[in-house]
């Protein structure tokens, strides 16, 4: 939500400044109040520290043990978090990740828990910031704004890897014109959150950039050949056979809870749909999600491209969380970067505004109204980065007509 002076009248930079600033100071208070009132690597309701992040650590510290593809087993895995956390009433945080993401894992077990929590943390937090800093480095609220973001309070509160998706998938977007092999090797390292990797090699193919493309299969080969050089076929084996447990618990049964599970497939199961309408609606929306973003980077800004991948990215998997929407932060960054450069269209800082505040209240919205607050959010994002790339950039010249340019004066203040 870091923007130029805007044109919605109630949209201030000051109004924004003081809200960011509020609400991380509410996030320093809670989380400072979170380790001080823990006992040991369990906080004052029970949970681990960093709730999510058990199941990273435990995994990590398995491997560490010659005990890799026991990760994937559940009750093997809560049994071994049970220990870590010297408490049999843990709850149960689930492994799911390929295994690329377990060499992550292994280098965070060879800190103390709570030292691999901070650690994770706080690095993952500084690239993602340092991501909103080059996105808009002229704009001095910036890292501000994005640290008050209530989207980095849930993640934090999580323990969550959604700094480094997010990071990852901006920076590949950023430099995918200028620095295409490097572009691409942060584009493949998403291997190890494929859900948000699905709609990559249709937006660089988009592009035309083949040398990105090359560089992104690269990275995803030499990722999972370094697996299988480590630990060898049985984690892979142990993931493989382990999906079909995730889909049926985690996905489509939702025992994750739809309230924080932010999808078109959600959001119809939780209204009461059966399975297949919501994987049918879920085809849809990834689909035509997926040819927006496709037509914004073959005809678009660099930022327009930016906002566009990643506000797309949340509306191609069926299991994305709240806490998955810092990579809308910085799809909001890329979009307030344009405006910064092109002008402001009407209505677009109210919009940004709402999917900056979403994740504060989305889950208890969800819960109680059955309303998908973070789902519109991220449909808003991706609309206003397709708006911009056909008002601004021509991306639909071959069928644009006179009332349609007429359109673009109307809509710019």
């Amino acid at each position: 939500m870091i923007m130029p002076p805007a044109t919605d009248r109630f949209m201030t930079r000051a109004r924004v400044r003081l809200t960011a600033m509020l609400i991380l100071a509410a996030t320093i208070i809670g989380l400072c109040t979170l380790f001080a009132t823990a006992h040991g690597t369990v906080d004052s309701l029970g949970r681990p520290l960093g709730t999510d992040f058990s199941n990273v650590w435990t995994a990590g510290h398995m491997a560490d043990q010659g005990r890799a593809p026991e990760a994937w087993d559940w009750p093997t895995q809560h049994e071994v978090q049970k220990q870590v956390h010297h408490n049999d009433a843990i709850p149960f945080y689930g492994w799911h990740y390929p295994p690329p993401f377990l060499i992550i894992a292994t280098l965070l077990a060879q800190f103390p828990y709570v030292a691999a929590l901070l650690i994770w943390q706080g690095l993952s937090l500084t690239l993602c910031l340092t991501l909103v800093r080059r996105i808009l480095p002229d704009d001095r609220d910036a890292i501000l704004v994005a640290l008050g973001a209530p989207v980095v309070l849930v993640c934090l509160g999580h323990g969550q890897n959604a700094f480094l998706t997010a990071s990852l998938l901006g920076a590949g977007m950023l430099l995918l014109d200028r620095r295409p092999w490097v572009a691409g090797m942060l584009l493949g390292a998403l291997v190890y959150k494929p859900q948000f990797a699905v709609l990559i090699p249709v937006l660089i193919l988009a592009r035309g950039n083949m040398r990105a493309f090359l560089s992104a299969g690269l990275t995803v080969t030499a990722l999972c050949l370094l697996t299988l050089a480590i630990w060898g076929w049985p984690v892979w084996q142990a993931f493989i056979e382990s999906l079909p447990l995730t889909r049926h618990i985690i996905i489509e049964a939702g025992a994750t809870g739809w309230e924080k599970i932010q999808s078109p497939f959600a959001a119809i199961r939780q209204w009461g749909g059966s399975i297949p309408a919501a994987y049918a609606v879920q085809a849809i929306v990834s689909a035509l999600a997926i040819a927006a973003a496709a037509l914004v980077a073959r005809r678009g800004s660099m930022a327009a491209r930016g906002a566009a991948a990643l506000s797309a990215a949340l509306l191609c998997t069926p299991y994305v969380l709240d806490y998955d929407f810092v990579l809308l932060g910085v799809a909001i960054a890329f979009i307030a970067a344009d405006m910064a450069a092109r002008g402001t269209l009407r209505w677009e800082p109210t919009w940004l505004a709402y999917a900056w505040i979403a994740p504060l209240f989305g889950r208890a919205v969800s819960e109680w109204t059955l309303i998908p607050v973070n789902l519109i959010a991220a449909i808003a994002v991706l609309t206003l980065a397709t708006r911009r790339a056909i008002l601004m950039d021509g991306a639909l010249t071959g069928f644009r007509s006179w009332p349609f340019r007429r359109s673009r004066e109307e809509f710019v203040h």
